[in-house]
């Protein structure tokens, strides 16, 4: 067993020890600056996803909107609520900033892989698609490198259909034992039938499940997070200097100083809005669009809502608190952001915040499932697999759940979650010429009073795409409206 957690543990010192996370915010700032801050020149189009699905196609098909929640309950998870409390306890306040600077570059790599993820996207059959960055790899790159598609995929299927959502198992159970006392072994229960409920659903179930249980828990928690902020508007303009002023080393809170924010603030970013790392852009194929750059936009915007909305939610609830002391040791993840609500408003929010774990956990391991089942479909399609992928996953959220020690015995996660992380920056580096050919087909599109552009696979010929995964293609293209002189993107 010695032997198998230092090989993990080697792989994790080669990737998140020093490579990759400078590796993800080079690439980001690259991607930001060749792409001319196309996340910045599309945050208007962003929002008109909330609005549902206007195209009138297939209404059995995933909306753009719903593979939008779908990734959003992916990125958000119990991460959100104890990660980010950790980033402060070990980086200071300091380490906020960062979580926002990398989730701005972040936006531009979740756009560059997630638009690559539909144009290679494949059609099922049953009105529904499939694709990732095993599918980008395959029909890009080339299928010689199938090899590296499957090293990709046993990856993707073991850090986030096991690993991770045994953690999120975990942290459910743990807040239901810290508010409520109850065993870990009930809230194990409860997860587990939900989760077989919809996982054997498949993405169809998984999508209209997440198009209800995101907009719940979001707005739930930003609520809970505005109200901190009404009551405490005072002391705001002080966290938010104490934000800026540690990441530059103005003020020190913690030992380590400017280091331990960046560290902290670069690791909980990346970890939460995943971008780069090869997971969203298997959701992002799901949908039915006009265009590969729509979804690509989209997912762009999940990012935006995972760090910028979410994460800053958690840091005011933290920072606003009583409870948070710069440099103190002992309370720290998820025991600090309750004990910083049961300050503001009492034992209740013990039981709120336990609600919102539970809707945040479950989302993430709906995700994750799915992340597991488009794994699997590169290695095999034997349909008796799909079913033992299912109960697994079942089994290991219990597992997970009961296990005090979760993030001890699921120790190769995160070393397996780098690896694909750089197969996966490997492949959109290779492609990022296509990608930009992409972006300028719709950005002519645009720039020809075309309000929503269409993707005619017949442009691009040259590649190796289902034009059966394309029915909007035959559609005509709708002008836009008149506007008046900088409103064309909003």
């Amino acid at each position: 067993m010695e032997w198998l957690t230092g090989f993990f543990s080697l792989i994790d010192s080669l990737t998140w020890g020093w490579a990759l996370i400078p590796l993800l915010v080079v690439f980001g700032a690259f991607f930001t600056l060749l792409s001319g801050f196309v996340q910045i020149e599309y945050f208007g189009r962003m929002f008109r996803v909330l609005r549902g699905n206007d195209d009138g196609a297939d209404p059995n098909a995933v909306s753009a909107r719903q593979a939008l929640l779908v990734s959003v309950g992916g990125r958000v998870g119990g991460g959100n609520i104890a990660g980010v409390a950790v980033a402060i306890t070990l980086g200071g306040p300091g380490a906020v900033f960062w979580m926002w600077a990398i989730a701005l570059v972040g936006m531009a790599t979740s756009l560059v892989e997630c638009t690559l993820a539909q144009l290679y996207k494949r059609s099922v059959g049953d009105g529904t698609y499939r694709g990732g960055p095993a599918s980008y790899i395959i029909h890009g790159i080339g299928p010689r490198y199938r090899w590296l598609a499957v090293v990709y995929a046993i990856c993707l299927m073991a850090a986030f259909a096991f690993g991770f959502n045994a953690f999120q198992g975990n942290t459910f159970a743990g807040a239901v034992n810290e508010s409520l006392g109850i065993d870990r072994v009930y809230p194990g229960i409860l997860l587990a039938i939900l989760t077989a409920f919809i996982v054997y659903g498949g993405i169809k179930r998984i999508a209209k499940a997440s198009d209800v249980i995101i907009p719940v828990m979001a707005f739930g928690y930003i609520a809970l997070a505005l109200i901190t902020i009404i009551v405490n508007i005072a002391d705001v303009p002080g966290v938010l200097y104490s934000i800026v002023a540690n990441a530059f080393g103005i003020e020190e809170a913690v030992g380590g100083g400017v280091g331990a924010a960046l560290a902290q603030g670069l690791r909980r970013g990346l970890f939460s809005n995943e971008a780069g790392l090869g997971s969203a852009p298997n959701v992002a194929a799901t949908a039915l669009v006009r265009h590969p750059m729509s979804q690509g936009i989209t997912q762009s915007f999940s990012v935006f809502i995972d760090t910028m909305i979410i994460c800053t939610c958690t840091a005011f609830i933290v920072l606003l608190s009583p409870v948070y002391q710069p440099g103190a040791e002992g309370v720290d993840g998820i025991v600090l952001t309750q004990q910083s609500l049961a300050s503001q408003f009492g034992d209740w929010a013990l039981y709120y915040l336990t609600l919102m774990i539970l809707l945040f956990s479950f989302s993430t391991i709906i995700y994750n499932y799915y992340l597991g089942e488009t794994a699997l479909s590169v290695m095999t399609t034997h349909p008796m697999a799909i079913h033992v992928l299912r109960i697994a996953v079942v089994a290991m959220t219990f597992l997970g759940a009961i296990a005090p020690g979760a993030t001890a015995v699921f120790f190769f996660s995160d070393p397996l979650m780098g690896l694909l992380a750089v197969v996966n920056l490997i492949a959109i580096m290779m492609l990022f010429p296509i990608a930009l050919r992409v972006l300028n087909d719709y950005r002519d599109q645009l720039r020809s009073g075309i309000d929503k552009p269409v993707f005619h696979p017949s442009k691009f010929a040259d590649l190796d795409i289902d034009p059966t995964a394309w029915p909007l293609a035959h559609e005509g293209t709708e002008k836009a409206q008149p506007h008046h002189r900088g409103e064309a993107i909003a």
